[in-house]
């Protein structure tokens, strides 16, 4: 994982930038998205980005956390027809281009998103 996430950072012209990765299960990423979404049940990935906020300029290589849910990376590979691995992927790019300010709440964003995230995807396929 942690291979995976420089080859993204350098992909992303940002090789000296730093992120947490955590690995949690439904239960858990449930009271996260309540607590930081107001939004029940868990999700597959979350963003939780060190840039924003009064200290955001006390390191600014400091990217931020991704959060993942392993049970719902699992279901989602089965029901897409991938490896857990090529999930897992999949939400560690998503997540992390939340941290570099992306996002998807409309359509046109939404679309540059996924631009991206399938470009990084077969980059790092390579």
């Amino acid at each position: 994982m942690q291979t995976t996430a420089q080859a993204l950072l350098n992909a992303l012209d940002s090789p000296d930038s730093e992120l947490s990765i955590v690995i949690i299960d439904d239960a858990e990423m449930a009271e996260l998205n309540q607590t930081y979404r107001n939004r029940p049940g868990p999700t597959n990935v979350l963003a939780f980005p060190m840039h924003e906020g009064d200290f955001s300029d006390i390191n600014p290589e400091l990217l931020g956390d991704v959060v993942i849910s392993i049970d719902t990376t699992i279901r989602e590979a089965a029901e897409m027809g991938l490896t857990m691995e090529q999930r897992l992927q999949f939400l560690l790019i998503h997540g992390v281009l939340h941290l570099f300010g992306f996002d998807h709440e409309t359509d046109d964003e939404a679309e540059i998103m996924d631009e991206k995230t399938e470009a990084l995807f077969n980059h790092l396929g390579e």
